[in-house]
Order: C-alpha cells, then structure tokens, then sequence
C-alpha cells in the first residue's frame, strides 16, 4: 500500500469567474509578489537612508520589464511562430475566438525576466541617483525577486502547468483539476452537483507492471437531486472520454458505473492518474530559502555590502538550481524533445548557463574588490 502514496490535487486555478473575466490565483500571486516586495524595499530604502520616492520608479520599472521580458521571451526562446502566425496575442490579454475572454497574458519565460529586469535596471541607474550605482540597486532588487519568483511558481502549481515527470516518490502529485474543468464544462444543464477523487488501494491495484507514477485512484461525480439514472450515465461516459483527452494527468484509459443510491445518482469512475514530480513547488521553495539568505545578509550587512555580491550569490543559487530542476520537468514545447536527445539540455538549461558564468565572474569580482 505504501507505494500508492500521493497527493491528489483538485484546487481550481480561479478564485472567481463572472462571464468573460476570471480571477486567477496566478495572476493575484503575481501582482501580490509585487505589493508585497515593494513594501519590503520601502523598508530597505528607509533603513539605508535613501528616497522612499525611488521606490515607486523603481517598482514601475520591475513591473513593465518583467511583463515585457517574460512575454517576449517565452515568444523568441519557445513559440516564435507566434510572431507570424497571431503577432496580436503577444501582449493582448484577450481571446476573440471563439468567444471573447480575457486569458491574461498565456506564456511567461524567467529568462526573458530576467534579461528585461537586468536593462530596466541599466537605465534606472543611468539615472545617476546618488549612493544608487547599478550593482547597487541589483544587490536590493534580486533580493525581491527570490521572493516573487516563488509566488509566481506557486501561480503555476495552482495553474497545474510546467508539469514534471511521473514519479513513485510519496510526495508525488496527480494534478486532477484539468479533467474536473472538462467534465463540467461538458455539463451543459449543470446536473452535476460534486466531482470528488480518491487512491485506489486495493490489493489488486497495487501491481509492479505499472509505469512510474502511474496510481490507480477513482472519481465520484454526485448529481443533483433529480437527475435521472439516463442522463447520469451519459454524463459519465463524457467522462470517460475526457479522461483521454487529458494524457499529461491520466492514462488514457477508464471505465465507469453509475448507480442509483438511497441519496441519489453517483458515477464511480475507475482510471489511473499519472503522479508527477511538483517541480513547481521544488522552485518555489528554492527561490524562499533564496530570498531568506539574501535577506539575512542584507540586515547584517546592509550598505556595507560589497557591491555585486548578492547578486553573484543570486545567480549562483537560482540558475544552477533552476538547471538541476529541469531535469525532473517535462519539456514545455515539442522541439525540447529534440533538443534534449541531442543536445543533453532543454532550452530552459541552455538559457540558465549564461548566468551561471555571470555569477561565477560577479562573485569572484566582489571577493576582489574586498581583498583590494
């Protein structure tokens, strides 16, 4: 029975939906790792003596490069058919067919940030505000950005998006909200009243032909008071069928039974979700034991600081670990396979070995600074 243990994960990605618009935990994560930061650099700024005023250029200048960058990078280092194919979509947050809705800006790449961040940045400090040299104010920002980079990590775990790979570790997760959108999306007359999942622990599910992660687990759906046995049963079957149509959480093979009991109709649906590594959450905490380092060298330190040497420590932790990550993520786009069988590297590690170097040279130059 033990290596049937895992985690189910069922939580929907909106917070509330209201006709066109819905508000999704990515994007509140997104825009609180913002407010939340910026109040942390009032307080840096107030301690260090300079311009609280700064601040808010600052945070103007972190918002419009991270989105720009984000974007375009996910557009020229993942889909660059993008550009020719729907140039609109690139910055628009809305999807006109077939219906009209707002989707929020659909593809962000950390690499793209971080390069948008690293010129906002240039020109802030061209600026030539005392006491605020460029690897000043990077020393500061980077800081912030640890703890950002882990709230927008949990905004994709919410999402269920940068899957990783199946895994029998324990603390594995089948990701089951995708297939409970597209059963109730496909019930028309709302008949559905609950959709709820449960492991399959039975001694006969518990054999050593399956493939890494792969769990057998079932899906009640109740109904409502009223729903005829008929009409439950073809909801069900819609079941079955969106079970195939969600391979990256399910094997693409299920059964179902739905019964009349004395509370009602029930659908028991058999099928076998695929557990994944939450490589989300590996980044997310990597980036909070990130941000609670730098912090901590920052209140000993504070101006004191040698210039560049938080921010070599930040590439030299974030970037290797996002490279180690990697390997437990599946490819986000189809030519990553490719590149990976020749290469040995997806585009995501590739990306990350720039700055790695950068750090290693930031680092060692701070170390010089100090001695001389």
């Amino acid at each position: 029975m033990g290596i049937l243990n895992y985690f189910i994960w069922n939580a929907s990605p909106e917070i509330f939906s209201f006709t066109w618009f819905s508000l999704r935990w990515y994007g509140l994560l997104f825009a609180l790792g913002f407010l939340i930061t910026q109040q942390i650099l009032y307080y840096m700024y107030r301690k260090e003596g300079k311009p609280e005023s700064d601040v808010d250029t600052l945070t103007i200048y972190m918002v419009i490069a991270t989105i720009l960058g984000a974007r375009l990078g996910h557009v020229i280092f993942y889909e660059p058919h993008i550009i020719w194919e729907k140039p609109l979509s690139i910055f628009l947050p809305f999807e006109f067919s077939p219906n009209f809705q707002f989707t929020g800006l659909q593809g962000l790449a950390s690499h793209g940030a971080a390069i948008g961040i690293l010129l906002a940045l240039y020109i802030y400090s061209r600026k030539r505000k005392p006491g605020q040299t460029y690897l000043y104010v990077l020393d500061r920002i980077v800081i912030l950005i640890a703890l950002t980079g882990a709230m927008i990590r949990l905004g994709n775990y919410f999402n269920s998006e940068i899957i990783g790979k199946p895994s029998d570790a324990p603390w594995a997760v089948v990701m089951v909200n995708p297939l409970t959108k597209d059963i109730e999306r496909n019930d028309i007359n709302k008949d559905i009243e609950s959709i709820s999942y449960v492991q399959n622990d039975s001694s006969d599910a518990s054999t050593s032909s399956r493939e890494p992660g792969q769990r057998p687990m079932y899906a009640y759906i109740t109904y409502k008071t009223g729903t005829s046995l008929a009409k439950a049963t073809s909801i069900a079957y819609n079941a079955v069928n969106s079970v195939s149509d969600n391979r990256d959480h399910f094997e693409p093979i299920a059964q179902q039974r739905t019964v009349e009991t004395a509370e009602g109709v029930v659908s028991k649906i058999s099928l076998v979700g695929i557990a994944r590594h939450p490589a989300q959450l590996y980044e997310a905490i990597s980036c909070v034991a990130l941000f609670l380092l730098l912090m901590g060298m920052w209140f000993k330190h504070k101006e004191k600081l040698v210039p560049g040497r938080i921010f070599g420590i930040f590439l030299l932790w974030l970037w290797p670990m996002r490279y180690l990550i990697e390997f437990f993520k599946e490819p986000q786009v189809t030519f990553e396979e490719d590149m990976t069988s020749f290469f040995g590297l997806n585009m995501g590690q590739a990306l990350s070995i720039p700055l790695i170097i950068a750090g290693i040279i930031i680092l060692v130059r701070s170390y010089r600074k100090k001695e001389a």
